[in-house]
């Protein structure tokens, strides 16, 4: 069965390819379906069982660490204790691939990179988690993946059931998956998401500096990568936005009275 790999730069290849062994695997691309939404709704246990079913599929097809790994027993112990956000169960895994990202699902299943882990220290790790599990609690990931399954490749097969979740082929799940991993948010919605992260450090005991810090890391990276990485062309729009962002962390820290280490 064919696959296709998510988008990285060159730059971030030879960067990372010593410290991974696959690159992210989201599925074949399938053809361009029409855009625009139908009258067409989802139930909320429709929206779950394509939410579990797209999430087994990307463990399925990638790399996750086993218990036994240095990266498993390293999220572990981050995420200690750290079991829901607003009555939504967290579950927490490592794919060891050479991608540098991490995403969260609406149901919860939070998916770290290895390859993002090896360039973050524990706070700016811890950050980037509660970065992400921010667009869970406050369901942007569920309204993106819900626009997805309106507008997107399964729209057609969706439609044509009533209350049960269609059966999707191997392409179809692929292409979720891939909305679920490279989700798109609003400025607005990556604010409250940074918040959430800066927020997840203090309640966690960490310094919040760790926001700014992997901020920082991403921002060079996108210089030197031209935002090609499918994490850093997520999370930054522009720029200019990247360093307001980061501006925006800093004055807060400050403000929290935080020093930065």
């Amino acid at each position: 069965m064919k696959k296709i790999t998510a988008i990285l730069s060159a730059v971030l290849i030879m960067c990372m390819a010593g410290t991974a062994n696959a690159q992210f695997k989201v599925g074949k691309l399938v053809g361009a379906a029409a855009k625009g939404v139908k009258a067409l709704t989802l139930t909320d246990a429709q929206m779950a069982s394509y939410v579990k079913e797209s999430v087994d599929w990307m463990d399925t097809h990638n790399k996750v660490s086993d218990a036994d790994s240095p990266y498993t027993k390293r999220l572990n112990k981050l995420v200690e204790g750290i079991n829901d956000i607003n009555g939504i169960p967290l579950n927490f895994k490592v794919y060891e691939v050479i991608d540098v990202n991490a995403f969260a699902c609406p149901d919860g299943s939070v998916r770290v990179f290895s390859s993002l882990m090896d360039i973050m220290d524990d706070d700016e790790l811890m950050g980037i988690i509660g970065h992400e599990i921010g667009h869970v609690g406050k369901h942007h990931s569920k309204n993106a993946f819900k626009q997805e399954l309106l507008t997107g490749a399964a729209k057609d097969v969706i439609a044509s059931t009533s209350d049960v979740a269609a059966a999707l082929t191997d392409s179809q799940l692929g292409k979720l998956g891939e909305s679920l991993a490279g989700a798109k948010f609003s400025q607005k919605q990556e604010h409250e998401a940074d918040d959430c992260g800066y927020e997840f450090l203090v309640s966690n005991g960490r310094n919040p500096w760790g926001m700014v810090k992997a901020f920082e890391k991403f921002l060079d990276m996108e210089n030197k990568a031209g935002g090609s990485s499918s994490y850093i062309d997520r999370m930054f729009s522009s720029h200019p936005e990247t360093k307001a962002r980061i501006e925006r962390m800093t004055k807060r820290a400050t403000k929290d009275g935080y020093q930065r280490p």
